[in-house]
């Protein structure tokens, strides 16, 4: 088994978008490390899988222990990774976590758990990651943002939605700052996939219990309509791969030629609309401020 194409980290890659995306890289003949937590405990299947697809199709993927609210397991994966092959070329931010319920109904701490996942464990891989890419002058960071940020938000997602928003904040304010190390950026931004992934199914709920009852006397059923219509808004053969796929095919393309943002949204929640316009200020803004070499990397 010999691979040629670059080193590739994805983090809460044990299942969903993480787990196609490992798979897919790994096809296109990239060494993947698939970043999860529990590899000995709970994901020991999910790394079995992962050894399993690798020898059966023989390309190079790895799971690693990962656990991204873990500075010490985060320095200790990327240390490892460098270790083995004196650089990362391809970051991919994908772990994350959703919390359906009324807003009302968590507790501050459970947005912050939330927010843990969802934004800080970018800032805890990129602190391990980045200096390695910046010494070299290159590599690419992509972040796995979603459609809710700027699109349609049907209620009861609000914790999920308000971290997911927090990080594309973050991706985009990183993009400039990477630029002129010579490091991309590309946030692709998928849609709602009621399958293929995780989100719904294992999403938390609000600890406030008598909070929660409340709104269901106003509100109830109202997750099944959400999770119902957004099936139903989806193309058929909309499947989760189609994510795993388009981000292939943006590390495929040249250093320098890849896209700062892309979608994958069958649904069509208007959230490229509306992201067009946002990246197009950011552009503008950035250019009447003397800063436009921040749109594109320096070689």
């Amino acid at each position: 088994m010999t691979t040629t194409g670059d080193i590739v980290v994805i983090t809460g890659a044990s299942s969903g978008f993480g787990a196609l995306t490992a798979r897919a890289l790994a096809d296109a003949g990239h060494t993947v490390y698939a970043g999860m937590r529990l590899t000995t405990g709970r994901n020991a299947p999910q790394v079995q899988a992962a050894a399993d697809y690798a020898h059966e199709h023989r390309v190079d993927l790895r799971a690693v222990e990962l656990d991204v609210n873990s500075q010490e397991s985060v320095d200790a994966a990327i240390a490892r990774i460098e270790a083995e092959h004196g650089r990362i070329d391809v970051l991919i931010h994908n772990a994350g976590h959703m919390a359906t319920g009324p807003a009302e109904a968590f507790t501050p701490d459970q947005l912050a758990e939330l927010y843990d996942v969802n934004v800080l464990s970018t800032q805890r891989v990129n602190r391990a990651a980045l200096p390695g890419m910046r010494r070299r002058g290159q590599g690419l960071v992509l972040w796995v943002s979603s459609s809710s940020v700027k699109g349609g938000t049907p209620p009861y997602l609000a914790p999920y939605f308000a971290a997911k928003a927090a990080m594309d904040s973050l991706a985009v304010s990183y993009a400039g700052e990477l630029a002129r190390w010579g490091v991309e950026t590309t946030i692709v931004v998928p849609g709602s996939f009621t399958s293929g992934t995780n989100h719904f199914a294992h999403s938390g709920h609000p600890d406030d219990a008598a909070v929660e009852a409340a709104y269901e006397t106003r509100y109830a059923g109202l997750m099944d309509q959400v999770a119902g219509k957004l099936a139903a808004l989806a193309p058929e053969g909309a499947t989760a791969s189609l994510v795993s796929d388009e981000i292939a095919r943006v590390i495929a393309l040249p250093a320098g030629k890849r896209p700062f943002r892309v979608h994958v949204d069958p649904a069509d929640d208007g959230s490229q609309e509306v992201s067009e316009t946002a990246d197009r200020i950011r552009r503008e803004f950035l250019t009447r401020i003397d800063l436009a070499d921040l749109l594109t990397v320096r070689s």
